[in-house]
């Protein structure tokens, strides 16, 4: 590389505007990011972080602006020529063939032609000097769908290298970790750091901002609004820039008062579609006026179990009791424990809470249909499902107030309220929340956990299902850890840390733990 290219940044966006229709979703972006730094970009659901790397890895093209790599004007109009220009991404959701094995996966793309055993020595070879450089080992000879999630992402890591890559974009690539997984893949990213490579690294979670990141840059409708020096700022700085307004971060919780068992479960086990069984005697019990915290890596259960306790997923043996009572395996459904005043806040708010082409107001009501307030039978009112709708979106500042909007046009965040507001507006005794605040901005973070909170200091029992530990910590007045389909221990909050929940969350015994 020429010393002039060398003192160019490694990156520069000048003037990047991108519109989809009436959405303006990239705004005269302008954005440095310098060589061999880790550079974190940040932002509220919509800002347009994920438009912008998809210019930057060649999924769209800018309507307006350029793209400077290593000083030098590209164009970049797909993943193919980002990568000839350096460019890697390692997306939140793996691109990998789950049956084939670590060195197949590395290959695809780059098999070196017809007779593919010498491509498979060349890149065996590569992984074996990129593991030694970058303590980035793995068995290439591993079938991939059997390798824990952490080893999955290194194989992702690994696929950019062995093309080249000196530019590595990395899309929320905390989401489905473990704490020591994250740790493992933080330390990786600080020695790739060190021999010069060039780190964008894109989270919603501001503590790995300030623990990773050299640099940040603030993303809000579509424009860089503010880049700090990590070490000159905070996490309330970088909240109120991405928000535009002062956001409180600490929850203001008082201590839990908890009064009687509302929902026990005795030896649950519970199937997949596949007939695997998920959930492995699992038994637990909530109490009123409580947030019970259940923690663990996404696909251990928690889904399963999730289903089951609301009455959409038949348990295979085991008792779901409320108010002491046993509820018969074969007698109940959404319907009947919706009647016993449980409430469900599903994980996957898309396919499950809501119907994305039914407007709003439809949305708002689904479940709860029946009611006399929306008319008799099958003649509904629609001026009275539009008036519920509109009060429900004032009460839950769901943006914007449009009940005939078509819930498929809702941000992410506003989708989750319409669920919320549903769910919480017919006072149920028992909340079953799952991922509450997935995929959701911080600004309706902060609203979503003060709904929360609310609704156990007016006595609900709630059953929080989160990945995202410090939404756990944040809310729980008790934790219990799911692996592998099993409770493997409970913990008071203030009494442990996200290394000892991560050990319990890997499966260690709890005696180690």
């Amino acid at each position: 590389m020429d010393p002039q290219a060398s003192a160019a940044p490694a990156i520069e966006l000048i003037g990047i505007d991108k519109r989809f229709g009436a959405v303006h979703a990239n705004s005269n972006v302008n954005l440095k990011i310098e060589r061999g730094v880790i550079h974190g970009v940040v932002g509220e659901n919509g800002a347009g972080k994920s438009t912008l790397m998809s210019i930057l890895y060649g999924f769209y093209e800018a309507d307006a602006g350029e793209i400077q790599i290593n000083g030098k004007p590209v164009r970049i109009r797909s993943s193919r020529e980002a990568i000839d220009h350096g460019i890697g991404m390692v997306h939140q959701h793996f691109m990998l063939v789950q049956p084939l094995s670590v060195l197949e996966n590395v290959m695809l793309g780059a098999e070196g032609g017809p007779l593919l055993a010498g491509g498979a020595k060349a890149i065996r070879k590569k992984l074996s000097e990129l593991g030694a450089e970058y303590g980035l080992q793995v068995d290439p000879d591993a079938i991939v769908g059997e390798l824990p999630v952490g080893l999955q992402q290194r194989v992702e890591i690994l696929k950019a290298l062995v093309r080249g890559a000196e530019i590595l974009v990395l899309d929320e690539p905390t989401a489905v970790l473990t704490p020591p997984e994250a740790d493992q893949l933080f330390d990786m990213l600080r020695v790739l750091k060190r021999q010069n490579k060039t780190i964008l690294f894109i989270t919603h979670k501001l503590r790995e901002i300030m623990d990773l990141a050299d640099r940040v840059s603030v993303m809000r409708r579509g424009e860089i609004v503010a880049t700090y020096e990590t070490a000159a700022t905070s996490p309330p700085q970088l909240a109120d820039a991405m928000v535009g307004r002062k956001v409180i971060l600490k929850i203001d919780k008082g201590p839990a008062h908890p009064g009687g068992v509302a929902l026990e479960a005795r030896d649950l086990v519970v199937l997949d579609d596949r007939g695997v069984a998920r959930v492995q005697g699992v038994s637990f019990a909530l109490r009123e006026g409580e947030i019970l915290g259940l923690a663990g890596v996404a696909g251990n259960g928690q889904s399963e179990l999730l289903e089951a306790l609301a009455g959409i997923r038949p348990i295979a043996s085991g008792e779901i009791l409320v108010d002491g009572r046993p509820l018969p395996p074969l007698a109940f459904d959404a319907r009947a424990m919706r009647a016993l005043g449980v409430g469900h806040i599903p994980e996957d708010r898309q396919r499950v809470g809501l119907v994305m082409p039914f407007e709003a107001c439809e949305s708002a009501m689904l479940g709860f249909h029946r009611q006399p307030a929306f008319g008799q039978g099958v003649f509904f009112s629609r001026s009275a499902i539009i008036a519920d709708a509109a009060r429900l979106m004032e009460a839950f500042d769901v943006r914007p107030r449009a009940p005939l909007l078509k819930t498929a046009n809702f941000s992410g965040g506003n989708q989750q309220k319409i669920v919320l507001a549903r769910e919480i507006d017919h006072n149920p005794r028992i909340m079953l929340i799952g991922q509450p605040t997935r995929g959701v901005d911080i600004g309706a973070i902060e609203f979503i956990h003060k709904r929360i909170v609310a609704e156990r200091d007016a006595g609900k029992a709630i059953l929080l299902v989160s990945v995202e530990l410090d939404e756990i910590f944040a809310l729980s007045d008790r934790i219990a850890v799911l692996c592998g389909g099993r409770i493997t221990g409970e913990r008071n909050p203030d009494q442990t840390d996200a290394q000892d929940l991560g050990l319990l969350m890997a499966g260690v015994s709890e005696r180690a733990a």
